[in-house]
């Protein structure tokens, strides 16, 4: 049984499903979930495959949720090993998408072909939610399929991301929440001239200074037990015209925030208009919120999958919110307790990408021991 995890990560990394592109990983997932007696839903948005799969009517209603496409490899001859290979060597299974994330997919499938076939009258729901629009773009993929899933009033209860969560051993961090993201774009307008006479221009980059100086030195929030304070970043600026000798005209700024649950999007874009206005700029401002914060405290979902970590691993493990986004916040949305839990993330998106072989033979274990505390 536990060659199965592994021969379907080898099978899933083989196939080349660079973002948004799918390459038939879930069709392939899809047969064994049929014959498990799940309900298969292909969701077709645009460019971009979805799979809703479920078994049960009732609650509790367990989801997987997690994503066949992978970021581009790069020069394959970069790689130690073909990036689509799907190469054993020395207990690491090599490949893109080895540990982000088709070795998670692969766990889930496999523990929960155990999990039916030693419960089959088991309670409740359980349900997969694959996409291949995590890596790129994120528009037509889990949120178009959750916006589908509200649109008919059928609610996930609890919901595992299989995101490579773990730091140095397999299981020692569960994400038990995100930060929130909101990206600003602000162009600030002076007046172009030539550097030789200032007093006939304006520099955009000089009356922008102090303002970008205050917004990176304020204090949004002080954080709380499950986040750390909100954090601004610039990420990009531009300004000028390639010319030494030309004052420019504008100044494009890009920042971020990862923000808290102690302050709302709305707030911070109240808070940095009001700082921009004191320093009487001439600006634009536009704003894209990227995804919101959400925690899954203490309960049955963090309970039992604690548990099942300590049970395989010895593990105690630790609940972060750290890090980047994932499709979790499409779903914490709806009121459902979201985790992620999966591989090291030691290589992910890098150069020869690769997982333990050990780690996703008991990472399936886990995962068959959180259906067995939730669900029978």
């Amino acid at each position: 049984m536990t060659n199965d995890v592994i021969a379907l990560a080898q099978a899933l990394i083989q196939r080349e499903s660079v973002t948004p592109e799918d390459a038939g990983c879930q069709p392939m997932m899809n047969e064994r979930l049929k014959a498990l007696g799940f309900n298969i839903e292909s969701l077709f948005f645009t460019d971009t495959l979805n799979t809703w799969a479920r078994k049960g009517s009732e609650s509790p209603h367990f989801c997987f949720a997690g994503h066949t496409d992978v970021v581009p490899t790069g020069p394959a001859s970069n790689w130690q090993h073909p990036p689509f290979s799907g190469l054993i060597k020395d207990g690491l299974l090599h490949g893109r998408g080895a540990a982000d994330m088709k070795g998670s997919l692969a766990a889930m499938l496999v523990a929960t072909e155990r999990f039916v076939t030693k419960n089959p009258d088991h309670k409740g729901s359980i349900s997969f939610l694959i996409t291949s629009d995590e890596e790129g773009p994120f528009i037509n993929g889990t949120t178009k399929v959750i916006d589908t899933l509200e649109a008919r009033g059928e609610k996930i209860d609890m919901c595992l991301v299989g995101e490579p969560s773990s730091r140095d051993i397999l299981g020692d961090v569960v994400k038990n929440g995100r930060r929130g993201s909101l990206t600003g774009f602000l162009k600030v307008k002076g007046v172009q001239g030539h550097v030789a006479y200032p007093h006939l221009a304006q520099n955009p980059i000089h009356l922008a200074a102090p303002a970008i100086t205050e917004l990176s030195q304020t204090v949004w929030d002080n954080g709380n037990e499950f986040f750390p304070a909100t954090s601004f970043q610039v990420s990009n600026i531009n300004g000028g015209t390639g010319a030494g000798n030309v004052i420019p005209g504008e100044l494009e700024v890009q920042f971020n925030f990862r923000f808290s649950t102690e302050v709302t999007h709305q707030q911070l874009q109240e808070r940095v208009n009001a700082i921009l206005q004191t320093h009487a700029l001439n600006y634009e401002l536009s704003w894209i919120v990227n995804g919101l914060p959400f925690i899954t405290e203490h309960g049955p979902l963090v309970d039992a999958t604690v548990n099942a970590i300590k049970s395989v691993t010895g593990l105690t493990t630790n609940l972060e919110t750290t890090g980047g986004t994932s499709d979790g916040r499409f779903i914490a949305q709806t009121g459902a307790k979201v985790i992620e839990l999966g591989p090291r993330n030691a290589t992910i998106h890098k150069v020869d990408e690769c997982v333990s072989t050990d780690d996703l033979i008991a990472l399936a274990d886990i995962y068959e021991q959180i259906l067995e505390q939730l669900l029978t």
